[in-house]
Formats: C-alpha cells, sequence, structure tokens
C-alpha cells in the first residue's frame, strides 16, 4: 500500500532541499517527489504546516544491553528512540560483558533485529573489556556488523596503545569515537569545577580533563589518517582544539549534546542528580562556543549520550549517584526550540546534524529525503507546543533535567524502511524491524 504525505514541507540536508511537495511511499523505499500527485490509491497523510525529513540518527546511545536491562533494553530504548523521532542508533559497547568480540556484535544485532522497531548499530569496544591494554578484532567485528569504534564511558590512556588502535581501525575504515577523559584530573569530581562547585561544596572537574586528551586524540588522528570523533564535547577548549584540527584534517568531527548546548552549571543545586552528567554542565562561555560550533560547521552532529538510569541509583548524593541522563525522547524538541526556533540555526543545517552527517560518520545508506532512497523519515510539528514530562516516557529511565521544561516542536510520526513505528506518540508494537 502506498502512503502519501501530501503537502509537506521537504527538508533534505543532503541535497538543500526545502520545498513543499507530496511524497509517496511504496514498500520500502521513496518512490516519487513532486507537486499535486496522485492520491487514489492508498493511505494520504496530510503535511500541511509540518515538517518531512530523513529519519534522525543518533551516533551516540546507551541501551544498557547486555548487564543492566533494569535500565534500558533493545525494547524500551528503541521504542524510546521511535517517539523521539529516530529511525537509527548506534549503541556503545559498555555493557556488561563489554561488546569487543564479533560474536558478541552479531548475537545483538539478531537480537535488536527481533526486538527493535527502528535500526540498532553496535558499536564495538577498542581494547578487550575496555582495560584499555589489548586491541579487539576489528576486522571480525566489523564484518559481524560493528559501525564504529568506541572505549566510551572512558579513555584509552596508553598514548602507545591508541595509536595502534588507530592505525588498526584506519586500516579497516572504522571510525573511531573517543571520550576524552583524563581521570587523573577528574579525581572523583562530580560537577563543573569553579565558583559554583566551591560554594557547593562538591568536588569539581576541571575543563583540562576534557581538553588534554582532545588535544592527544585530534594529534594522534593527524599522524596515523585515522577517523576521529570526538563525543559529547563540553568545554570551548574542546572547540577551539576541533576548530585548528579540521584546518589540516578533514578526518576528525565532533558532537554535542542537547543538555551541553542549552544547560550551565547554574542548574546544579547539588540536590538533584539528574543534572550530573559526564562530561559536566559547564559555564555559558563553554556553552557559547559550543553553539558557535555548530553555527560554523566545527562541530558536525548532534548526539544525546542517551544514558537510562534507575531512580535508586539517581536517589543517591550528588557525588555518589552515577553520571548521565537519558535523551532520546527530547533532543529533537529541545534542539528545535533552543537552536532553530531561536534563529541560532536554519531548519537545514540542524537537521544536517542529526541525518546526514551522523549516517556518513558510520557510513551506513541513510540521512537522506530522496526517490530511491529507504523510507526512514521523521514527520514533525514544528509548532506545537508542550511541556516535558518523564513519566510519559518510552524508555525504562526517567532521569532527566528537562522535567517540566516548556518546548516548542515535536515528531508527530516515525517511519523505518517504509513502516509506521510511531504515530501521534503511539508506538506500533506489531512492527519489528528486521532491514538493517
Amino acid at each position: 500500500m502506498k502512503i502519501i504525505f501530501k503537502e509537506v514541507r521537504v527538508l533534505d540536508p543532503e541535497s538543500m532541499r526545502d520545498e513543499v511537495l507530496d511524497v509517496v511511499i511504496e514498500g520500502q523505499k521513496i518512490s516519487e517527489m513532486g507537486k499535486n500527485l496522485d492520491k487514489r490509491e492508498g493511505r494520504v497523510i496530510e503535511g500541511k504546516g509540518k515538517w518531512l525529513v530523513p529519519g534522525l540518527i543518533d551516533v551516540h546511545v546507551h541501551l544498557r544491553e547486555p548487564g543492566f536491562e533494569y535500565k534500558e533494553t533493545f525494547i524500551s530504548g528503541s521504542y524510546s528512540g521511535a517517539m523521539g523521532g529516530f529511525t537509527t542508533v548506534a549503541y556503545m559497547p559498555n555493557t556488561n560483558p563489554v561488546i569487543d568480540h564479533p560474536d558478541m556484535v552479531a548475537k545483538l544485532i539478531k537480537k535488536g533485529k527481533t526486538e527493535g522497531i527502528i535500526n540498532l548499530h553496535p558499536v564495538g569496544a577498542m581494547t578487550l573489556s575496555q582495560q584499555g591494554n589489548t586491541l579487539g578484532d576489528y576486522r571480525e567485528m566489523k564484518k559481524a556488523g560493528a559501525v564504529a569504534l568506541s572505549e566510551d564511558g572512558k579513555s584509552v590512556l596508553d598514548s602507545g596503545v591508541m595509536k595502534q588502535a588507530l592505525l588498526k581501525a584506519k586500516k579497516e575504515n572504522l571510525p573511531v569515537l573517543v571520550h576524552c577523559e583524563d581521570p587523573s584530573l577528574v579525581a572523583g569530581g562530580a560537577m563543573n569545577e569553579g565558583e559554583k562547585s566551591k560554594a557547593l561544596k562538591i568536588k569539581g572537574i576541571p575543563n583540562s580533563a576534557e581538553d588534554v586528551i582532545t588535544a592527544r586524540d585530534l594529534i594522534l588522528s593527524h599522524e596515523t589518517g585515522a577517523r576521529v570523533h570526538l563525543c559529547h564535547m563540553s568545554t570551548k577548549g574542546s572547540v577551539e582544539l576541533l576548530r585548528e584540527a579540521k584546518k589540516k584534517n578533514p578526518k576528525v568531527s565532533g558532537e554535542v549534546s542537547p543538555h551541553h548546548f542549552t544547560l550551565t552549571e547554574e542548574v546544579i543545586d547539588g540536590m538533584d542528580t539528574n543534572t550530573k552528567m559526564n562530561p559536566p554542565l559547564r559555564r555559558e562561555a563553554d556553552r557559547r562556543e559550543l553553539i558557535k560550533g555548530l553555527q560554523e560547521g566545527v562541530i558536525d552532529i548532534i548526539a544525546t549520550d542517551h544514558a537510562p538510569h534507575s531512580k535508586e541509583d539517581k536517589n543517591q548524593g550528588y557525588e555518589q549517584a552515577p553520571f548521565g541522563i537519558v535523551g532520546l525522547e527530547t533532543a529533537l524538541s529541545i534542539g528545535l526550540t533552543e537552536l532553530v526556533h531561536t534563529g541560532v540555526l536554519s531548519p537545514l543545517t540542524f537537521f544536517e546534524k542529526l541525518t546526514i552527517n551522523p549516517a556518513r560518520l558510520l557510513g551506513i545508506p541513510r540521512g537522506k529525503l530522496q526517490v530511491g532512497e529507504v523510507a526512514d523519515l521523521t514527520l514533525i510539528d514544528p509548532d506545537v507546543s508542550y511541556e516535558i514530562q518523564p513519566e510519559k516516557f518510552q524508555s525504562k529511565s526517567q532521569n532527566t533535567p528537562f522535567t517540566g521544561r516548556s518546548v516548542k516542536g515535536k515528531p508527530m510520526l516515525t517511519m523505518v524502511s517504509g513502516k509506521i513505528v510511531m504515530e501521534n506518540e503511539i508506538i506500533n508494537e506489531t512492527i519489528k524491524e528486521g532491514n538493517q
């Protein structure tokens, strides 16, 4: 059966198309786009006043399987992604056990296809058990389906090991998603280091904890020719380092999460552990530089760093509680509110960082809204306003600092391979995605 989006604003960053059109879906693909197309066959979805974009892609998600299913699962995580307008996510390997072996990669892909309703792509660990010493079998992990490598949650601290990892990753044409953090500078910190941390008597984390490893990994990327992508950038210094690195090395890129371009350390009261994330919320000067990086194209991608934790885990003292917040169901609305509706980014530039740029990084055939492409699509009402209510999340976890925040813009429909997996806040639980 055909599905026809009528008079919808088509935003396709890859072709720079911004035009009101009819879009026809047949089977798994986009079959036709144009004005006043025949609507006698199939289902018609009225798109007037709405935006149709390539399905959103998140390169940085924690689905918690295996080992921490009480926080999130492939089922709940994929439902959460679909509710937020995401059709594809890449999930990190810091699970229990760590995703460090091709057999495990293959097993998880099979499980994801069976249980997920969106595309779920595993990221393989750089070192065995993420111990920072012995490199994994990158070639076989890629053959099994890993789309990238990462030691997320920590850095590979031995620079010699890191260099060998990058050389090996380059040989297999796998991007390396780096978590830049020097633990000797973090030293038990729980928030940004500064006057606010002193006032709250909470041990702080300096910007240098991120910047030192950022500089090293950018240098090693240039030396080895490997593709290095900076995860969850939070400091002014990291933006400046990436800006300079890009002048001579096109193989480096970076991402920022909505909480880092929206919030600062000023929202921290020492009680609400939903404001605790790693890297921490920084100063206003850092936030402004992150936005500048988005505007300049220095920062290529917006990623959630979706990190679910149970209420019990988060319901500890600020310094004892785990780092991390959920983000799949709030990222689009926060981004539209803070960046698009304010005029900071054009719609095409904003969606470029959520569609084609992530697709290119992961090397997957997604991120385009064009005839002949797979129909992974997100329909958005840019004008609907609402308050964020975590109790309505599809995620198993509700750890967000955005509770009660008023936002404008919302995903109304999520389509994966021509199948509607979410419409009007209702998940189609009968569909299991099987076309990764």
